[in-house]
């Protein structure tokens, strides 16, 4: 089965994708969110990609270095072999500062025998809008745009670079190295500079994987989604991105594709509840200080999305001459969900914000912004809590009244009364008590639907979301609730199907999904050992598990026939929600 068979290099300032036969089909430089060298992903013909054409008798098994960011690819025909170490520079040098240019270091280490390959260099700046021409200058191969808006890079290596050029067939005799830059470099590459990166980018992982915190179970499966989500990273502002591509669909040959190489405000809170669970407290604090400094103060709308430079316009365009991944037109850029008026966005902010003064201490300064933000947010809950909205899943239809937007309007208001607590503010304790038994009341009352036994997607509504499942993590119902078990059960039932979950079912503006959403299953999983059924629960998790990619990666979504992954890559939230349930699991 063709599967997303594709792992993930990255330095927190951009990514690449290098498929399980070496070839790198997405890269976009300089940082995540910029125009694309390489789109192969996208477009078999005309994205562009960096590999290696190789004969038949070789064969390729790949894997990442241990607790690492940094991916080899092993080609082997028995009497002749090497691999391949990809990675993007990341290390802190002598000032302190971090080094990682928008650069891709391609390590070539010879294992035996004497392999012979061809270098297929055919990069495609700007997402091949243009033609892209690569001259040979020398001392690198400087491609650039000739039509449209000028864009270059520059390879370097100590191949020949005629050889690469022309794709014609190279004996390794013994190691080698290709080097990608997006800009042109001031000193002269060699093969031992190269070398040094690669040591001390090892040496960065490595650190940063053993200050991870350890748990019994799955501590494996932990580091990875970690290292996933630090990969995720934009070390510049602290954003975290959904995942790293645009257009991978949710479907095969439809429509649902969007972009997401933005900063989700409700991915954010989850990235700083489980980074900050793990130890890793600097990148926590990061993401926190870039809502705070995206977030207005005073009375302007919060978004749900943001760009990771905290852009507040995203707006939705077409590449309409990409085919699309597997030839699912359109691929779009930007995201025009960014102006969708979803409720449940003020009490993920509030939960950020409460952790902030839970688990960071906070300067005076910073204090008193977030306070004039909590005070902020909590009277535009008291303002919008009663109107519909578009809910978590972003429906493209008519509003409606959502149990999980109301739910988070609640978290809302109980988190604003426990910053209060921390403050010492009580001025506002009694009003705010009043409003969030208010809430809790209407939800109770209105969300929970006694003929199904459940609380349900929508207020009056018989259909079943798995979004209810998270009443319990936000603290609205407690595990041993009968209401809640039996929502557990009940939507179980309704929404599961050979252990995957879908997000609901009724149809929305594109037909019932014909995939699962991954988290989903991660929520029905932790749901379920909370209620005590902890057997099944394990059950569907170590299943859960076994449908990752070679790598241990998840994307957004899980075909439920064929279990090919689906969706934007590697998906930040199905790595968090992984995270999460393993260490529920260990605990």
């Amino acid at each position: 089965m063709d599967n997303l068979n594709y792992g993930i290099i990255g330095n927190c300032k951009s990514a690449a994708l290098i498929s399980n036969k070496g070839s790198i089909d997405w890269c976009c430089l300089p940082v995540f969110d910029s125009a694309s060298v390489f789109a192969k992903i996208l477009d078999e013909e005309k994205g562009g990609s960096l590999g290696f054409i190789m004969d038949d008798s070789y064969e390729t098994h790949q894997e990442y270095l241990w607790q690492t960011n940094i991916l080899t690819t092993h080609f082997d025909n028995g009497k002749d072999a090497f691999q391949v170490i990809d990675f993007m520079p990341r290390y802190k040098q002598e000032d302190g500062t971090f080094y990682m240019p928008p650069d891709i270091v391609r390590f070539i280490r010879i294992l035996k025998g004497r392999p012979t390959l061809r270098v297929h260099f055919d990069p495609k700046l700007k997402y091949a809008q243009g033609e892209t021409v690569i001259d040979n200058d020398g001392d690198y191969l400087h491609c650039k745009t000739i039509s449209g808006e000028y864009e270059s890079a520059f390879l370097y290596s100590d191949m020949n670079l005629d050889k690469i050029l022309n794709q014609e067939e190279i004996t390794l005799e013994g190691n080698a190295f290709l080097l990608l830059s997006y800009h042109e470099k001031l000193t002269t590459q060699s093969l031992d500079r190269a070398y040094l990166k690669f040591q001390r980018t090892k040496t960065y992982w490595m650190n940063w994987s053993e200050r991870t915190t350890r748990y019994p179970l799955y501590q494996e499966e932990i580091v990875r989604s970690a290292l996933t989500l630090k990969a995720l990273t934009y070390e510049k502002t602290g954003a975290v991105l959904a995942a790293a591509t645009t257009s991978l669909p949710e479907t095969i040959g439809e429509v649902r594709n969007w972009d997401y190489r933005f900063c989700w405000i409700r991915d954010a809170s989850m990235v700083i509840r489980v980074i900050a669970g793990l130890g890793h407290l600097r990148s926590a604090k990061r993401f926190l200080q870039f809502i705070v400094d995206t977030i207005p103060e005073k009375d302007e709308k919060i978004q749900i999305m943001y760009g990771i430079h905290g852009e507040k316009e995203l707006t939705e365009k077409f590449l309409d001459h990409l085919s699309g991944y597997k030839n699912s037109s359109p691929v779009r850029l930007g995201n025009a969900a960014y102006i969708q008026k979803q409720n449940d966005i003020y009490g993920i902010l509030m939960e950020v914000i409460y952790q902030q003064f839970d688990k960071f201490e906070t300067s005076l300064e910073n204090s008193e912004q977030l306070w004039t933000i909590i005070k902020s947010v909590t009277s535009t809950v008291r303002k919008n809590w009663q109107k519909p909205d578009k809910g978590i899943w972003e429906l493209r239809t008519e509003d409606r009244h959502f149990v999980f937007s109301k739910l988070l309007c609640w978290v809302a208001i109980d988190r604003a009364i426990k910053i209060s607590e921390i403050l010492k503010k009580p001025r506002y304790q009694e009003e705010w008590k009043a409003l969030r038994a208010e809430i809790h009341d209407d939800i109770y009352n209105n969300g929970w639907n006694e003929e199904i036994q459940a609380y349900t997607q929508s207020y009056g509504s018989k259909d079943l979301d798995a979004s209810t499942l998270l009443m319990e993590q936000y603290g609205f119902i407690e595990a041993q609730d009968p209401r809640f078990i039996s929502t557990v059960q009940a939507t179980e039932r309704e929404l599961c199907k050979d252990g995957l979950m879908y997000r609901y079912k009724n149809n929305d503006d594109f037909g019932e999904p014909s995939s699962s959403f991954t988290i989903c299953t991660f929520w029905l999983i932790n749901s379920l050992n909370k209620i005590g059924e902890t057997k099944k629960a394990r059950e569907y998790f170590d299943q859960l598990l076994s449908y990752s990619n070679h790598l241990g990666l998840f994307s957004e979504d899980i075909d439920f026939k064929t279990k090919r992954l689906l969706g934007n890559f590697p998906q930040a939230y199905s790595h968090l929600a992984l995270i999460e349930t393993a260490v529920n699991f260990s605990e």
